[in-house]
């Protein structure tokens, strides 16, 4: 009886790659592959879901909800200052773009023209509330002149890691309402000081004044709070 280990009986072949050589007029096979489920689509762009909520697509218009929603809530809660009212400002800013949605042409980027919509939110809002849109005491001098030399720096909000972000999210909340708008439109949303002063009528002298207040308390505010050895706030 012939050892199986020693077989003279030549061993099975493997299956011919498709790559191998194949005799005239023979066709190739493609190899078998496990099937798998099929990958699923990409989520649709901005310009397709503007146009499908455009046309009245609830579903386009809860994802367009979904992307921008912290954006407008943290614009909302720097400009008022506080939670609840900025959750309810989201809400409303929301239930004016579903009105309005139709009147976006596509001249600015969709989250600037958004975020023009919630600011003016925000301000109708304070303007119901009867709060000033300017500190009382800038409406009632003029905006001084400031001398060459007893300029005070902007505060970089980077601060080179040496203030906790937190802190200077509350130093910027505990603002007079005035400041804090003339400084979070300035300093964190860009716009610039003619601008600023259409949205809150009143003078580019005043807004000038209020953002350069806003600027020396909060600097102020923020060299009070404890840091290591070495940490100073940064100016530019």
């Amino acid at each position: 009886m012939s050892n199986p280990r020693h077989s003279t009986q030549p061993p099975e072949p493997f299956p011919r790659p498709v790559s191998e050589e194949r005799a005239p007029g023979e066709t190739a096979i493609a190899p078998q592959v496990a099937s798998s489920p099929p990958a699923s689509l990409p989520p649709p762009c901005e310009t397709e879901l503007l146009a499908q909520a455009k046309a009245g697509d609830h579903l386009a218009f809860a994802q367009l909800y979904s992307l921008h929603k912290k954006r407008i809530y943290s614009l909302c809660m720097r400009m008022v200052g506080n939670a609840a009212e900025a959750e309810d400002l989201t809400q409303e800013t929301f239930l004016q773009l579903h009105r309005k949605i139709s009147t976006f042409r596509g001249d600015s980027a969709f989250s600037t023209w958004m975020h023009r919509l919630a600011i003016n939110v925000v301000l109708m809002h304070l303007r119901k509330k009867g709060l000033p849109l300017i500190s009382m005491d800038e409406a009632m001098e003029p905006a001084p002149e400031r001398s060459p030399g007893r300029g005070f720096g902007a505060l970089d909000l980077r601060l080179s890691g040496s203030i906790d972000r937190l802190a200077l999210e509350r130093a910027v909340g505990d603002l007079p309402a005035g400041y804090r708008l003339a400084f979070v439109l300035h300093d964190i949303e860009g716009y610039d000081h003619q601008e600023i002063a259409s949205m809150l009528d009143c003078s580019i002298g005043n807004v000038k004044s209020q953002l350069h207040k806003a600027r020396l308390k909060l600097r102020d505010a923020l060299r009070k709070l404890p840091r290591q050895p070495g940490q100073e706030v940064v100016r530019r």
